[in-house]
């Protein structure tokens, strides 16, 4: 899940895709099309059960043939083979998981529950498979002596700890509850996901009387206008949990009761008490999760997740967090003080509340740098912000995005580009998918349709939920979608430049905490002057943004940073929490949440950035995992003082993390690509100076 967001990378997914059965089933041979795109034209609903049942009976007969080669075991005939194994799965995952995130409806929903466990089934069938896992284990006690490329041994590596970590070394009697307990996490998962994307669709705030909208600007009471015309209500204006209509009503709205309407709206999804409550569905991972741990020898789940990544424990990365904490935390309370004294000057004897914070901070704002959001978004018309993304990846590493008009998409706002290298040889398939709808999850996020191997280039999608268009004025964005989708390029950067001989160590297939690096880093471009300079023009008058508004954004760049550190930081902190507990009876996820956030003392005007009832990041691949964009945030603040150090477009610099990181994927040690591409380990203070913490 990146930024915000889920920034779901569907990795975890994709070795168990889906396939197809008939002749006239595309997932069952090389899709026939440009690129070896999928051709959703073609995909029916039908095609997907078939496609995964053929798609698990060609792996297992795969597998199987490993198994009986009377070869010697060897780099080649095991782990090469194995990492090859799945072909229809993974051109069927690379589909239907990303439908069942972007476009999903209740028949891909009731087909994702179905084959939920069936693919828990699968995977724990070979991860268990003892003839498979010694043929691995024969490759891997051989390892110093088979003269391996670093890329090579790293995927030996991976693949034998991926065994070990999935159960092989397990008891029979283990395993055959570690098998129970996956099967029952897959579909819990899938019933938390689905119930956060039914609230968000469900809640409706419909407003009647135009001087109840008073502080919105016209493009958004126009949106909103529109929005309650096509729910069949004209005349009135329509406001969703979706962060496109949620957050500028809570920045602009006069109306304190209707801010108040759409907070608790919001910071209650997931626990209502109804068909959607996540509750006791949380509260079952929680404990099912522990259960996996303790089989697998660990103490807690934190630590079982955390071996494998650069933090390696629960220890590090809670010590990093309340490090963090005792900066963040001041700062947040200093800005609740400037917020308080803004609202004793209007004489109402209010009292700062949760759903003030947006709104007081953008006045709070205004009255301080002079800058309102309404007068730079003119110069962010999506498309010119996403040429600004474009052309900064152009001067930095010679790339070039072409748009293709005849390559098959699932929905008509989907834009399909050609990446190219400098010297012209083709690099990848990139999709966007910039706006909400019903039947998208929220968040923004990247993930593959076909991973990187050798010459097989990848297929890589950008999916987002950004303002949409109104009319005749165009999808005009804030500073925070203008970073996201910079953001959300630098991840798809990752995946589209990977340079590696298997894809199960290509691309964004690196440690959690590590995944973050590109995604973060590319956000600091985005407000660069000289960057600015390039892509923000005024869509009515094509006019460049002007000197004096880039100063205004640079004087503010540290400003409300007290308040999304902090919210961040709880929501991380509280997630390690869930999974550092070492026994469980009965957990109250609620109650356990309000402890946690006491014994913080997180002050009562802001509450974690995700609550445990919609947190979509514990169940989609972040479970003790949240921390990683902070921890990411010191690898990329102290990688961007290079550029900053030899110039942001330095040609060697960029060269130097485009073949140490970007292209390397998961070939060697994070620490170690990271080094070798800065000279030395990152350091904290450009982050907290660029947090205004220093």
């Amino acid at each position: 899940m990146l930024k915000k967001s889920l920034i779901i990378l569907a990795a975890s997914c994709m070795m168990y895709s889906c396939a197809t059965q008939t002749e006239q089933n595309p997932f069952l041979t090389e899709f026939q099309t440009p690129f070896g795109v999928p051709p959703f034209d073609q995909i029916k609903l039908e095609h997907y059960e078939p496609a995964f049942m053929q798609g698990i009976e060609e792996q297992n007969a795969n597998i199987q043939a490993i198994i009986d080669n009377a070869d010697a075991p060897t780099f080649d005939n095991v782990i090469v083979a194995l990492d090859n194994s799945s072909p229809i799965l993974d051109r069927l995952g690379g589909v239907f998981f990303n439908l069942t995130e972007a476009e999903t409806n209740e028949q891909l929903t009731q087909l994702e529950m179905k084959f939920a466990p069936m693919l828990s089934e699968h995977s724990d069938n070979i991860s268990l498979n003892q003839p498979l896992f010694q043929k691995v284990k024969a490759v891997y006690d051989q390892k110093e002596t088979l003269g391996l490329t670093t890329e090579q041994l790293r995927l030996l590596e991976n693949t034998y700890q991926g065994f070990v970590r999935s159960g092989a070394n397990l008891t029979e009697e283990k395993q055959a509850r570690l098998r129970e307990v996956n099967k029952q996490l897959s579909t819990l998962g899938i019933s938390f996901s689905n119930n956060v994307l039914n609230e968000n669709n469900t809640f409706k705030l419909f407003v009647e009387k135009e001087e109840e909208l008073q502080g919105l600007p016209e493009w958004f009471k126009s949106s909103a206008a529109a929005e309650a015309e096509a729910a069949g209500q004209p005349g009135k204006w329509l406001f969703t949990l979706h962060s496109a209509s949620f957050l500028p009503f809570m920045q602009y709205a006069a109306n304190r009761d209707l801010r108040e309407q759409m907070y608790k709206g919001y910071t209650n999804k997931g626990n209502n008490n109804d068909q959607n409550d996540n509750k006791q569905i949380l509260a079952d991972i929680i404990k099912l999760r522990l259960e996996k741990a303790n089989l697998m020898g660990y103490d807690c789940y934190s630590n079982f997740v955390l071996e494998r990544t650069m933090a390696k424990n629960s220890k590090a990365v809670m010590e990093f967090l309340h490090n963090l904490w005792s900066y963040a935390l001041p700062k947040a309370e200093a800005e609740a003080a400037d917020l308080q004294a803004m609202m004793d000057k209007e004489g109402k004897g209010e009292k700062l509340e949760a759903w003030d914070w947006w709104y007081y901070t953008d006045l709070l704002r205004k009255e301080k740098y002079n800058l309102e959001e309404e007068a730079i978004k003119p110069y962010f018309k999506l498309e010119n912000v996403r040429e600004g993304a474009f052309a900064v990846a152009n001067k930095l590493y010679g790339i070039t995005l072409t748009p293709l008009k005849d390559i098959p998409v699932y929905h008509p706002d989907v834009e399909v580009f050609e990446v190219k290298d400098a010297d012209g040889s083709h690099l990848g398939i990139f999709y966007v998918d910039y706006f909400p709808r019903a039947g998208k999850r929220g968040g923004a996020w990247m993930s593959n349709y076909r991973d990187q191997e050798g010459t097989i280039r990848p297929l890589v999608c950008n999916v987002a939920s950004f303002t949409k268009p109104v009319g005749d004025t165009p999808s005009l964005l804030t500073i925070d979608e203008v970073q996201t989708l910079f953001h959300e390029f630098g991840h798809a950067l990752h995946g589209l430049l990977t340079k590696c001989n298997y894809k199960g160590i290509s691309g964004t297939s690196v440690a959690r905490d590590f995944v973050e690096l590109p995604s973060q880093i590319n956000e600091h471009w985005a407000l660069e002057p000289e960057v600015l300079k390039m892509y923000a023009k005024h869509y009515q008058t094509g006019e460049v943004i002007p000197d004096e508004l880039i100063q205004k954004i640079l004087n503010q760049n540290t400003f409300n940073q007290g308040f999304m550190t902090t919210e961040l930081l709880a929501a991380a902190i509280l997630d390690m929490n869930l999974h550092n507990l070492t026994e469980i009876d009965q957990l109250d996820v609620i109650a356990f949440e309000k402890e946690m956030m006491d014994q913080l003392k997180l002050i009562p005007q802001i509450a974690p950035r995700y609550r445990v009832t919609y947190f979509n990041h514990i169940i989609g691949g972040y479970s003790a995992g949240y921390y990683s964009y902070l921890w990411a945030n010191v690898l990329d603040n102290d990688a961007f003082e290079a550029f900053k150090e030899n110039g942001i477009f330095d040609a060697k610099t960029a060269k130097l993390f485009r073949e140490n990181v970007l292209e390397k994927g998961d070939s060697e040690d994070p620490m170690t690509l990271y080094k070798n591409f800065r000279g030395a380990e990152p350091q904290l203070e450009p982050m907290l100076k660029n947090r205004g913490m220093k």
